[in-house]
């Protein structure tokens, strides 16, 4: 498979590290310097590409977006912070006939525990002797807090309790990959569910399963469509 990677930071060079690996062909890895405004994204530089992975940053998104899409090409897309834009993009993903996957985190088991936190959320639902909250922590070069998976967590946690608030606190320091924690506490106790991200290796494989998935099925998809089938 021939893949373009757009954005050279660290998850970019991450995933084309691993599809090479994996023997894939990198047709282009494209650095934010020489793409402002998407300018870098011309039919030279996408010919003959079969998929475009896009990491860079949430005012850089929309328009990487717009011009993968209008180029025929598959995309899948991390940047978090930009979904302000999706109605928009998805209306053109599906007047061109395209295909873009986004998601927040491509981590298998963040999406393993974010149902299972939804599971937790209804079990507590009704046990006003239990506050609730999030606790995430993230690198100190993330750019958005929270973080597009915490509040993916506090919309699942609210769906299935709406009468709890469940206030976020965002930490932005050192080298951590990503930490996402939902906790219930009580006077005499405390129950925590939380993943831990070790390196951005995993998310760089799980980002190139999306990558070999989406070729050939138009639409607008997420990692739960990849991984379920979209079944709730």
């Amino acid at each position: 498979m021939r893949i373009v990677i757009v954005g050279d930071g660290r998850m970019g060079r991450a995933v084309a590290s691993l599809a090479e690996a994996r023997g894939h062909t990198i047709e282009a890895l494209i650095g934010r310097v020489e793409n402002t405004d998407g300018r870098a994204l011309t039919s030279h530089k996408l010919e003959g590409a079969d998929v475009a992975v896009e990491f860079t940053r949430p005012d850089a998104a929309p328009a990487n977006l717009e011009r993968l899409i209008e180029a025929g090409i598959p995309v899948v897309t991390g940047t978090t912070g930009w979904l302000e834009h999706l109605p928009r993009i998805s209306a053109l993903v599906e007047r061109r006939g395209g295909a873009l996957l986004h998601a927040a985190n491509f981590s298998l088991g963040v999406h393993l525990f974010l149902r299972a936190a939804q599971d937790l959320a209804r079990r507590f639902a009704g046990r006003p002797e239990f506050d609730a909250f999030i606790l995430e922590e993230h690198h100190a070069a993330k750019l958005d807090a929270p973080s597009g998976t915490a509040r993916e967590l506090q919309r699942r946690a609210g769906a299935a309790d709406p009468a709890r608030s469940f206030g976020i606190t965002s930490v932005r320091a050192g080298a951590t990959p990503g930490t996402h924690l939902l906790a219930y506490d009580g006077v005499y106790e405390r129950v925590t569910l939380a993943h831990l991200a070790r390196s951005r290796e995993g998310f760089a494989a799980g980002a190139l399963a999306a990558a070999e998935w989406l070729p050939g099925r138009p639409g607008v998809h997420t990692v739960e469509d990849m991984l379920f089938g979209g079944s709730g």
